[in-house]
C-alpha cells in the first residue's frame, strides 16, 4: 500500500479518556498519534510544531479552552482538520466550535460509536455531529421558536420507536 499516515494531534486534559482515544486510534494501522496534550496553549504550540493532520480537540482544557485554541491552531496550521471531542451538549457551544472550522463535534458519550466515522468524515472534508446532538444542533440553529418545540417532540416520538 505505501500510503503517508494520517498524524493525529490528540488535546485532552482527562488523562484517562486520553487513553481511551488513544487506545481506539492505536488499533487503526492509517492512524499515527504525533502528540498527546492536555493544555490549550501547548496544543497551539504543537499544531505549529507538528502540522498534524488532525487534531482532536477537547473544549474544557486548562490555560485557554479548546474554542479559543482552535481559532489560534487555525491561523498557525490552516491545513490540519479539527475534530472536537466534548462532553459539551450544548448546541451553543458545539455551533462556536463549529464555526472555528472545525470539521466536526463528537460528544464523548457517543465515541465509542463515533469517534471513527467521525475522523473519517473530517478527513474527507466532511461536516460530521453526533447524532445525539445533531438533532438538537439542526433545530437550535435553524428554526423557530415553534418549529422547534415541534421538532423536538417529533424527534423524541421517533426516537422511541427506534
Amino acid at each position: 500500500m505505501g500510503a503517508r499516515s494520517i498524524r493525529v494531534l490528540v488535546v485532552e486534559d482527562f488523562e484517562p479518556w486520553r487513553r481511551f482515544i488513544s487506545s481506539t486510534l492505536q488499533k487503526q494501522p492509517e492512524l499515527e498519534i504525533s502528540g498527546q496534550i492536555s493544555d490549550g496553549l501547548e496544543a497551539v504550540r504543537q499544531a505549529q510544531e507538528l502540522q498534524p493532520d488532525l487534531i482532536l480537540l477537547d473544549i474544557g482544557l486548562p490555560t485557554i479552552n479548546g474554542i479559543e485554541a482552535a481559532r489560534r491552531i487555525r491561523e498557525v496550521s490552516p491545513a490540519s482538520k479539527i475534530l472536537f471531542v466534548s462532553e459539551t451538549r450544548s448546541p451553543e457551544i458545539a455551533e462556536e466550535a463549529l464555526n472555528t472550522g472545525a470539521g466536526g463535534y463528537v460528544l464523548k458519550s457517543d465515541a465509542a460509536s463515533d469517534l471513527l466515522p467521525a475522523i473519517k468524515a473530517v478527513l474527507q472534508g466532511k461536516r460530521f455531529v453526533s447524532a445525539s446532538l445533531a438533532g438538537h444542533f439542526l433545530v437550535a440553529t435553524t428554526v423557530s421558536t415553534t418549529q422547534t418545540t415541534l421538532l423536538t417532540s417529533m424527534v423524541t416520538l421517533i426516537s422511541g420507536i427506534r
